[in-house]
C-alpha cells in the first residue's frame, strides 16, 4: 500500500518534539542504521526496518536519497512469516507421536508440559525455514516544513509498529492527528475546555 496507487488510505501524524538543527543532516543515515534486514534465510517470525521510498529492495538509497526538497520520503517495510495453524497441529502432533515412541522404549508414559513446549518450539523453528515471509511495504512522507508526517496505513498494529520505530530511529516523539489534536493545533489554548465539552452528534434517525 502506498501513495503511488491510484487511492490510499493513510494516518496523519505530527512531531511533539521539537528537531535539532543537526538531525536533517542525520537523517540519511539514520535511515540506513535502522534499514530493513532480510530474514529469508532466518527463522525468525517477523523483521521490520526503513527502505527506499522508490524501490522497498533498496535499504542504500542507491537508487534516490531521501530528501526531496521540503520533504523526506522513505518507506517502512514489514515481513511476516505465516505459518498455517493447520500446519503447526500437524507436524506438533507427528512430534509428540515420536516422543511418546522413545519415551515408551525407555519405560516411560508422560511427556512433561515443559517438554511440550521445546518440541513446539522446535516445530515452529523448522517449519519456518520452509515457509517464505511476506513482505508488505507502506511509504512516508515527512514535510519538514511543517513537521507533518503522512502514513500509508491506517491498519492499528502496523502504526502502532510505526510509531515505535520512527521514535526509536530519530529520538522523536510523534502522535496521531485526530480531529481533536487538530482542533487544539488551529484553536487558541483557551478554546481546550470548549471541545472537551463536545459531545458526538447522532446523524441516524430514530424510528418509532
Amino acid at each position: 500500500m502506498g501513495f503511488f496507487n491510484s487511492s490510499c488510505s493513510f494516518t496523519r501524524f505530527r512531531l511533539v518534539d521539537a528537531v535539532p538543527a543537526e538531525l536533517w543532516g542525520q537523517v540519511p543515515e539514520k535511515l540506513k542504521q535502522f534499514a530493513f534486514r532480510d530474514i529469508d534465510d532466518l527463522p525468525e517470525e517477523r523483521a521490520l526496518g526503513w527502505t527506499s521510498f522508490e524501490d522497498m529492495l533498496d535499504m542504500e538509497w542507491l537508487s534516490a536519497p531521501p530528501e526531496k526538497g521540503a520533504y523526506i520520503v522513505f518507506s517502512l517495510r514489514l515481513d511476516t512469516r505465516r505459518v498455517p495453524a493447520g500446519v503447526i497441529k500437524k507436524h506438533l502432533a507427528l512430534a509428540l507421536k515420536d516422543e511418546k515412541a522413545k519415551m515408551a522404549e525407555q519405560g516411560k508414559k508422560f511427556v512433561s508440559r515443559e517438554r511440550k513446549k521445546e518440541l513446539k518450539e522446535q516445530v515452529l523453528l523448522k517449519l519456518r525455514m520452509r515457509f517464505l515471509p511476506v513482505p508488505a511495504e507502506f511509504n512516508v512522507v515527512w514535510a519538514t516544513d511543517t513537521g507533518e508526517i503522512w502514513f500509508a496505513s491506517t491498519q492499528s498494529k502496523v502504526v502502532e509498529l510505526f510509531t515505535e520505530y520512527f521514535i526509536r530511529t530519530f529520538d522523536l516523539h510523534i502522535e496521531p492527528m485526530t480531529p481533536y489534536t487538530l482542533a487544539l493545533s488551529l484553536l487558541p489554548e483557551a478554546a481546550a475546555p470548549a471541545l472537551d465539552a463536545l459531545e458526538p452528534t447522532t446523524f441516524a434517525t430514530e424510528r418509532d
